[in-house]
């Protein structure tokens, strides 16, 4: 039988990404652990509790495991709420357990990708407005330069704002997040306080660091519009431009062009060194007049679509090209900060993987210039509104018990990063049903 491999180029970054709320547990300051307390915000009114347990100190042995499968990177976030509990009070001993953490994560051979805002706030910013409110960019100026000056020795690799579309979306026009909002004028006015205050910590660390690397983690989505008449297309068109589009132009030229006027500002222009790519999955877009909040577009995925059991995500590899696509329109390198689905039986997560890679490879071998790949996520974690529910996690978790169970998912990752490439001896005993796709003949 014929062998082949799909290698990535020399130095290529392999990781898995994680969030601090998502895995650190008891993180009572800020507005997520508030809203897990109201009833019917989070499915079946799960909470976060330990989470992973990571602020008890079981970082150390999912760590172990990240490099024990041979990766080489881990993107991670800090928590704002637990490094400044109250406005311009900074805790010592959360700035002393980052330190431990990335120290931890050096002596493992991982790079750290720090993130400094990812969908958390400290409660007392909650209470001021939010993003909503302009004084935000003084605010996580400060708290980036706090950060970035305690840590700076440790990471140098850093993300100022997580998905800020996403964010701007779920808070402030779908609701799923704190506070809760469901005005899409709200969301314009977050996304126009998200931009300085980028740009703000952008300049900020380099003054600390010029060598640094500074960028955000925008959510591409993919949009396909369906069955494609002059309106869907419309609609589909609008949707990308919004969600795909409107923060990460404004940090090229400066300039945030909403549906109904543009506005400057200049300091954001050239504010990223780097594009960090979050794909998961693409849907099909029917223009809906009675949509606003959506832009007008209905999304759906279609019959037969390749689906995670809850439905939430679909396998669309060819999403990733489109993605990688769109991140080379900037001219910069690019990072794979997240990408995953969620499966909890790890029916449909191998071959996920792998037809994932293998768009990435041939992006790479097309002139994309892609560094690395950081996998959602390394062990289950609390997933937001949904809590409990859904399951991204190489490793699977017992939130009772804390006990960890390898999936096969993990083993063929583990694989992949320390072959650095995808073979058909690998696809064929981990994800057979494609490997006919992936290596014909």
């Amino acid at each position: 039988m014929i062998e082949a491999a799909f290698h990535f180029p020399e130095g290529f970054k392999w990781g898995t990404a994680t969030a601090a709320h998502q895995v650190e547990g008891d993180n009572r300051g800020n507005d997520w652990w508030a809203w897990e307390q109201q009833p019917g915000r989070i499915l079946r009114g799960d909470r976060s509790g330990l989470a992973c347990d990571w602020w008890g100190g079981r970082w150390k042995e999912d760590l172990d495991r990240a490099a024990a499968g041979g990766q080489n990177a881990h993107r991670l976030s800090v928590e704002w709420s637990r490094i400044e509990p109250s406005p311009g009070r900074w805790d010592d001993h959360a700035l002393a357990f980052y330190r431990d953490v990335l120290s931890g994560m050096r002596a493992r051979g991982l790079e750290p990708l720090v993130t400094l805002h990812h969908f958390t706030n400290p409660l007392w910013l909650a209470e001021m407005g939010g993003w909503e409110n302009e004084e935000v960019v003084p605010r996580f100026e400060a708290f980036t330069r706090k950060t970035v000056a305690t840590l700076q020795d440790l990471a140098d690799f850093w993300c100022t704002i997580n998905e800020p579309n996403v964010y701007a979306y779920s808070a402030y026009a779908a609701g799923d997040y704190p506070p809760g909002r469901k005005d899409i004028g709200a969301a314009f006015r977050v996304m126009r306080n998200q931009v300085p205050a980028h740009a703000a910590a952008y300049y900020a660390i380099h003054e600390i660091q010029p060598q640094a690397r500074v960028g955000i983690a925008m959510q591409y989505h993919g949009f396909v519009p369906h069955p494609a008449s002059p309106l869907d297309r419309a609609a589909e068109r609008l949707q990308a431009r919004i969600f795909n589009n409107l923060l990460p132009m404004a940090l090229v030229d400066g300039r945030l062009r909403f549906p109904l006027g543009r506005e400057r500002i200049p300091a954001a222009a050239g504010t990223q060194d780097y594009v960090g790519l979050n794909y998961y999955t693409a849907d099909h877009v029917s223009f809906d007049l009675r949509r606003a909040g959506d832009l007008f577009g209905r999304r759906f995925f279609p019959e037969g679509a390749d689906l995670s059991a809850v439905g939430m995500n679909a396998n669309v590899p060819e999403g990733m090209r489109m993605a990688i696509r769109w991140a080379d329109s900037f001219g910069l390198p690019i990072y794979i900060t997240e990408n995953g689905i969620e499966d909890e039986s790890d029916r449909i997560r191998p071959r996920y993987l792998a037809l994932h890679l293998h768009q990435a490879w041939k992006a790479i071998n097309t002139g994309s210039p892609v560094r690395g790949y950081y996998h959602w996520t390394l062990v289950d974690n609390f997933e937001w509104e949904r809590g409990w529910t859904q399951r991204f996690g190489l490793w699977a978790l017992d939130p009772e018990t804390q006990d960890r169970t390898e999936r096969a998912s993990g083993k063929f990752y583990g694989e992949i990063c320390r072959e650095n490439g995808l073979t058909s001896d690998m696809v064929r005993r981990y994800a057979p049903e494609v490997a006919a796709k992936l290596f014909p003949g």
